[in-house]
């Protein structure tokens, strides 16, 4: 019994420090957002594209500080769904999270999966129909899957590399800018100018902007589903994410400031791929069409893994508490890695690439942003958690915040929920279709285990 204890719930390798922990971070959050949203965030407040750029950056901040405090408190796998877990100890809800959480890092992997197929074909000069991207993007999957089996160390490697190369693209937009406005080829007065549409009041303005803007800083919260794979998770974890947290958020800045002194604001709103006017802008002669393709695909790629390696650890993590079925929580002998859990996300990403190729509908095409607004919901609880666990006491000394601020942030994320903001309504459909089929999913598992004694938390096992 204790052998099959020890291989099937072994402990996950410890293989991430500082630096490698920092590139996660970076590589998670910048993401291919910043590639897209920086036109759709000017159309909304002109020139002051990066003013929403920083107050998204102060609402994650917020939520960031809590999530430190849960993640020093408790460095296990599983991260929001956990903390909300032992917080509250209502199955229900814990499922509901995980699943949100889940949902999020799978449709962002197949989003990006079929990204990557689509940007490789055209970095060849291959025109490629639908057909193809959608065999590319499962192809791609499956090639994730490899490198999340073969252990954490591969996956973080082959992360530090496509972060680099995704950091690459956003410092040429950065410095070709710069080094345009110090030519004198740029309008910079641009810059600090501020129009909102005819429709819309200065504040709807902001706050549609600031919505938009914070699916681009969306990522920190996937690093705490690594706590177990992390060494010294309760001493590293506030330094590295505060850190990935204001580079992303420097970098976000700059790039707005050089996009909008650069190419005027109704030619980024209208354009799907702004950054490539941008440096087309500042360096005619350089062949974007070529290297922009490439430099997406390795960004998309490095998102896909990062999500990937969410998604598992995170199943796995709840599966060891009881939230799950046992056989998530299976463990390789020699990887060290979920293997199980790994093959499980695999199959359900591989079937919503088929489902996104099969369905092209607007609800499909608005998955991103509901994503993102579902993290938000889950950010909120996250922030309530961290003020009802701080009576729960352990015995290792951890990050501690004051009570204001998860306040502020659960405040902060609620109201970025609300339409006040200016969501698309189809939005608030796609995300209510998701939790029905959450609250499906979980009546299948109750019903499952109602007979076993697996709904109850073990906080002994959080300390």
């Amino acid at each position: 019994m204790a052998t099959n204890e020890t291989k099937d719930h072994a402990p996950l390798k410890r293989v991430m420090g500082p630096k490698l922990l920092l590139l996660f971070i970076v590589g998670d959050i910048l993401g291919t957002g910043v590639y897209a949203l920086t036109g759709q965030v000017a159309a909304e407040v002109s020139g002051a594209a990066w003013l929403p750029f920083l107050v998204a950056f102060a609402v994650a901040l917020l939520t960031a500080l809590s999530y430190l405090e849960l993640v020093t408190k408790y460095p296990k796998a599983a991260g929001a769904a956990l903390y909300v877990h032992k917080a509250f100890g209502v199955h229900f809800l814990t499922f509901i999270v995980c699943f949100t959480v889940m949902c999020s890092g799978l449709t962002s992997a197949a989003t990006a999966s079929q990204a990557f197929a689509a940007n490789l074909f055209a970095a060849f000069g291959i025109k490629a129909d639908k057909t193809w991207i959608t065999f590319g993007a499962l192809g791609f999957m499956l090639l994730v899957m490899l490198v999340n089996l073969r252990g954490a160390a591969e996956s973080v490697k082959a992360n530090v590399v496509l972060t680099l190369i995704e950091l690459s693209g956003l410092l040429m937009v950065i410095l070709l800018g710069f080094y345009a406005i110090a030519g004198g080829q740029a309008d910079f007065s641009r810059v600090i100018a501020f129009d909102t549409p005819e429709d819309k009041s200065v504040f709807l303005a902001v706050t549609s902007a600031t919505a938009l803007a914070f699916f681009a800083m969306v990522g920190f919260e996937d690093s705490v589903n690594m706590a177990e794979e992390t060494h010294n998770p309760s001493r590293i974890f506030p330094k590295v994410m505060l850190t990935g947290l204001g580079i992303t958020a420097v970098i976000y800045v700059l790039v707005s400031i050089c996009a909008v002194a650069l190419v005027p604001v109704g030619e980024l709103a209208k354009s799907s791929t702004p950054l490539v006017l941008v440096v087309k802008r500042a360096a005619p002669g350089l062949p974007v069409e070529y290297i922009m393709p490439v430099i997406s695909m390795f960004a998309v790629a490095n998102s896909a893994l990062i999500n990937m390696m969410m998604a598992s650890r995170l199943l796995y993590g709840m599966s060891r508490q009881g939230v799950l079925p046992a056989f998530l929580a299976h463990v390789h002998r020699k990887n060290q890695t979920p293997w199980t859990a790994i093959l499980f996300t695999t199959v359900l990403a591989l079937g919503l690439i088929i489902l996104v190729a099969l369905a092209d509908s607007e609800a499909i095409r608005a998955l991103g942003g509901t994503t993102a607004l579902l993290l938000l919901g889950v950010f909120a609880f996250v922030n309530v958690a961290v003020l009802v666990l701080r009576r729960d006491k352990v015995k290792h000394e951890h990050f501690s915040i004051n009570r204001i601020i998860p306040w502020l942030g659960a405040a902060a994320c609620l109201f970025l929920v609300t339409p006040l903001t200016g969501r698309d309504v189809i939005q608030y459909q796609v995300a209510g279709w998701l939790l029905l089929l959450g609250v499906v999913m979980w009546g299948v598992t109750y019903l499952a285990h109602r007979k076993e004694a697996r709904m109850e938390l073990d906080p002994s096992t959080l300390e």
